[in-house]
């Protein structure tokens, strides 16, 4: 009766750690569930059939659960939960089409090196070249660089 409550032990400690692999990754029920399994089958064996057994139902899980791991790799399971799709877009790259240099604008947010300004009717992310510039202040497009907007503050005369 020992080692069938122990292979049983075992079996629904296996099914809970496929559901936990393949079903609900990551520490979930299922997973905390197989490892008391494992962890009561093993004491069991231990204490009510001997030490060989105990050692042999430490190898038995093991290598179910290496199984397990095995087989999950080899299966389809990661290819369907994995991203297959390549961003191929970049930002401030439209905002570069909307300016050129010498457009005025005013700075709309504090330009702590990056923030946005209204220029030609746009509101758009640009980049200080003079430090911070307050909000409010009038600013000028200094360059485009690999799609971001430099300004200056606009000098008056």
């Amino acid at each position: 009766m020992d080692i069938f409550i122990t292979l049983l032990l075992i079996a629904a400690g296996i099914c809970l750690f496929m559901v936990e692999v393949f079903i609900t990754p990551g520490i979930s029920v299922a997973g905390i569930s197989a490892g008391i399994c494992f962890i009561y089958a093993v004491w069991h064996t231990f204490t009510h059939v001997g030490t060989v057994a105990g050692f042999s139902c430490i190898a038995i899980i093991a290598i179910g659960c290496i199984a397990i791991i095995i087989a999950f790799m080899r299966s389809k399971t990661l290819d369907r939960l994995s991203l297959k799709k390549e961003i191929n877009s970049s930002t401030g790259s439209h905002a570069a089409t909307l300016v050129k240099p010498g457009d005025e604008g005013i700075a709309t947010t504090r330009l702590a090196l990056v923030g946005n300004a209204h220029i030609n009717g746009h509101i758009i992310e640009v980049r200080s070249a003079d430090g911070f510039i307050d909000e409010g202040t009038s600013i000028t497009v200094w360059r485009i660089d690999q799609g971001a907007v430099i300004v200056k503050r606009a000098i008056r005369l």
